[in-house]
């Protein structure tokens, strides 16, 4: 090999190897986001709490049927699915991003015959006929990333993956809690229903009761009057409680990847509201850790900072090889003769004057990036928030449940002092009418403020970042070795 073409491998090698070992633009740290952490929770509970399974929270409500219905829409929920139809288009584009950084090597074969019409340049000497050319050639070429601009890029695409991956997490845990939260809604308007259906009775006892009385001549028209309008009245809402009961069902059906059909309502015991114990919050700092959401945004820092990276990378000149290796015959079985034709060449671009385009793309990257860091900043702020709203609320429903409990027991003791008292003649109509009211308004507020808990904790469950386990990882057939990318 001739000496210039040994000094342009060399040089070639030398580029490669340079290649590998710069990257423009700052590496990747966690900003200081100056932010004043507090050791605890203020809420948190304060007597001693078990630990709950994070993998698996919903368990703590003990319900074999909150169980199976997780798994469907772990496993059916359209979204879902379209989420990982996403990372899976993600980690191909990894793989496309990855492949800049290396050379490109093409195949090419050509053939061709010519007819060339006769000409006769002197007496006797005839020039023309058919002409015939064959080649064969493997063409090769390579942009050398000297600045690291297809590095930044390749991390820049794995974050967006990163993000995309924690951001199915995320959806997952929105859409169990969502499921949850809509079946014990079901449980609660169901209970409801029969609150109401014993509200009829006791009011259709009441109007049966004042028609004989009247029909006596014991009471007014007026007494009889008021009976049968809070009977009617209690009617009216029964239709509206119905209607409610099979929107929760037709949503949770969807949810579940099926057909939005519903169903009667199922009974429910008395005691169907369940104590649930406390749970451990843990501290402020391992809440960064354990939130999809957070980590989603800390990958799009990631991938912004890269960007700056790639922006600045591109302001610099870059290097190009081209090279060729191949075979050229009038004749197809003389084609790979001894004798092959090569060519190698290298090419240097700069952009001189661009108007200042590449200088505003780079500062347009690092001014994506300050959003980024505000964002995140902003998404752990409403990390904090949402923790401690939910044990806030935690906290002062249940002081609100044991109060609306002691007012429903002198409801229902009111409620039969007063019918007693009317059938003596002691008091008017009216007074065991606002007892009745008052009994069933009260039931009614008991069991909204019961499904105000029993929602919190699934909203508590959500905003401490609950682990998924169940939730599978997104493979293709070619990224089933890509190993995984993590940025803290």
């Amino acid at each position: 090999m001739r000496p210039s073409a040994v000094l342009c491998w060399v040089l070639c090698l030398f580029c490669l190897w340079a290649a590998g070992c710069m990257k423009m633009g700052p590496d990747f740290k966690k900003p200081d986001l100056q932010l004043a952490q507090p050791e605890k929770f203020q809420y948190r509970p304060r007597k001693k709490t078990v630990v709950i399974p994070e993998d698996r929270w919903w368990e703590v409500f003990g319900d074999p049927e909150i169980n199976g219905l997780v798994k469907k829409v772990l496993e059916n929920n359209p979204d879902l699915q379209q989420a990982a139809a996403r990372i899976l288009e993600l980690q191909y584009q990894v793989i496309q991003t990855r492949a800049d950084r290396f050379p490109s090597l093409g195949l090419q074969a050509n053939a061709m015959r010519q007819h060339e019409p006769e000409s006769v340049l002197g007496p006797g000497v005839p020039i023309g006929g058919n002409v015939s050319q064959y080649g064969f050639s493997l063409p090769a070429s390579y942009e050398m990333d000297l600045w690291g601009k297809y590095a930044r890029a390749e991390e820049s695409s794995r974050a967006q993956l990163l993000q995309e991956e924690e951001n199915r997490l995320t959806l997952s845990q929105g859409l169990v809690a969502e499921a949850i939260s809509l079946f014990l809604q079901m449980q609660s308007l169901e209970r409801r229903i029969q609150i109401t259906l014993q509200s009829l009775n006791n009011y259709q006892e009441s109007v049966t009761f004042v028609e004989r009385r009247y029909k006596r001549g014991l009471t007014s028209i007026l007494d009889l009057r008021q009976a049968r309008r809070t009977l009617n009245q209690a009617k009216g809402n029964l239709p509206q409680l119905r209607q409610e009961l099979g929107a929760s069902q037709q949503a949770l059906a969807v949810l579940m990847g099926e057909y939005p059909k519903t169903r009667k309502p199922y009974p429910q015991p008395e005691d169907y509201y369940k104590k649930l114990k406390p749970v451990p919050p843990g501290l402020p700092s391992e809440l960064l850790l354990r939130r999809p959401d957070i980590r989603a945004a800390e990958a799009q820092l990631k991938s912004l900072n890269a960007q700056v990276g790639v922006a600045k990378a591109s302001r610099f000149p870059s290097i190009s090889l081209t090279g060729s290796y191949g075979y050229s015959s009038e004749e197809l079985f003389n084609l790979f003769t001894p004798g092959a034709a090569w060519s190698l060449a290298a090419g240097l671009a700069q952009p001189l004057f661009d108007a200042g385009r590449l200088k505003a793309n780079q500062r347009a990257a690092e001014a994506r990036y300050t959003q980024g860091v505000a964002g995140y900043r902003k998404r752990i702020l409403d990390a904090f928030k949402e923790v401690e709203n939910a044990l806030l609320t935690r906290k002062k429903q249940i002081e609100r449940r044991g109060d609306v409990l002691s007012f429903v027991v002198e409801a229902r003791a009111t409620q039969r002092v007063a019918e007693k008292r009317y059938m003596r003649g002691l008091v008017d109509y009216l007074t065991v009418l606002n007892a009745q009211q008052t009994r069933f308004g009260a039931e009614d507020q008991l069991l909204r403020v019961e499904l105000t808990i029993l929602a919190n904790r699934v909203t508590l469950h959500r905003a401490l970042g609950g682990g998924w386990a169940m939730l599978p990882p997104v493979k293709g057939k070619e990224t089933e070795g890509m190993a995984s990318y993590t940025i803290w």
